[in-house]
């Protein structure tokens, strides 16, 4: 099957977003952003703006639409306060990889979980285009509900920038 990539196209947020909460992904989707009033996404913005200072190729803008922390040499960086979500961090790396490759680019993923002083490197394999090829496919589904999706609790719900918003009738 020939994948039409063009038509699936997104964002590399909204990729993590898939993979952590498809209600977020939703909201997020439709312009409904709560991430101005999150400690942690104010976090995550200062250290964007402080590591890594003396790389050159920061938060490099492809087609309007991927934002590459750093882009440096044969690799793409990508930036993290912790590893807490790591599988959506890869998944998301592997998009601007998968990306890349449609434009002709091969390169190699760094994860650089900055608190814990850690990298996680990562490739693009065969199974990994089908995964995103997928979890494109499952993105659109997503942001074309007229609904959002039903709340799922999930363990890091209370950390999240939409905690109040998906659980308004909860909070007193």
């Amino acid at each position: 099957m020939n994948f039409d990539f063009e038509n699936f196209k997104t964002q590399g947020v909204k990729i993590n977003y898939y993979f952590i909460c498809k209600r977020k992904l939703w909201l997020y989707s439709k312009g409904i952003t709560m991430e101005h009033l999150s400690e942690r996404v104010e976090k995550g913005k200062l250290l964007h703006e402080k590591a890594y200072p003396r790389q050159k190729n920061r938060e490099v803008m492809i087609d309007d639409i991927l934002k590459i922390d750093i882009i440096d040499g044969d690799c793409i960086r990508e930036i993290k306060l912790s590893s807490k979500m790591q599988s959506a961090d890869r998944m998301q790396v592997l998009y601007y990889l998968y990306y890349l490759k449609q434009l002709g680019i091969s390169k190699t993923g760094l994860i650089n979980y900055v608190k814990e002083r850690k990298v996680e490197v990562v490739n693009l394999e065969e199974k990994d285009e089908r995964d995103i090829e997928e979890a494109l496919i499952g993105i659109k589904k997503v942001t074309e509900m007229e609904k959002p999706p039903l709340v799922e609790k999930l363990p890091y719900c209370k950390k999240c920038a939409y905690y109040e918003f998906c659980y308004a009738s909860e909070v007193v």
